[in-house]
């Protein structure tokens, strides 16, 4: 009988461990954001943020966050006597597996990488 109740229980463990959302999570300037997998807690989604900082840098962000701040637009102050915004960041979440995409590589298209990688085959023949 506790063999069984063990046997339920190993398999219970399985489905919650199963239940927790996985995330992409970087953060990096213009294109550039080495990502890594990560592991959302109760209450949290996936999230996306791109933003702005010193009004000319783009900035992008990616990770878990609580439902209660998604989808909206947060303004980050440095501390003077004008505030002074460092930086303005709209996070858009969503509730699946890896949904806030690993971005591709910076600058590259389907089109240019084919064509980059036939011209380098080309020439590998050539010197072989």
């Amino acid at each position: 009988m506790s063999r069984i109740v063990l046997q339920l229980v190993a398999v219970g463990l399985c489905f919650a461990v199963g239940q927790a959302l996985q995330c992409y999570s970087c953060a990096g300037v213009w294109n550039l954001c080495i990502t890594a997998s990560i592991t959302c807690q109760p209450g949290e989604q996936c999230y996306s943020g791109i933003g702005k900082a010193a009004k000319f840098v783009d900035i992008k962000m990616k990770g878990c966050l609580e439902v209660a701040k998604c989808n909206q637009t947060q303004d980050v102050n440095f501390p003077t006597t004008n505030n002074n915004s460092v930086y303005s960041m709209t996070k858009t979440c969503c509730n699946t597996d890896l949904c806030n995409t690993a971005p591709g590589l910076p600058g590259a298209t389907g089109l240019s990488l084919a064509i980059t990688t036939i011209a380098a085959l080309f020439v590998a023949n050539l010197l072989v």
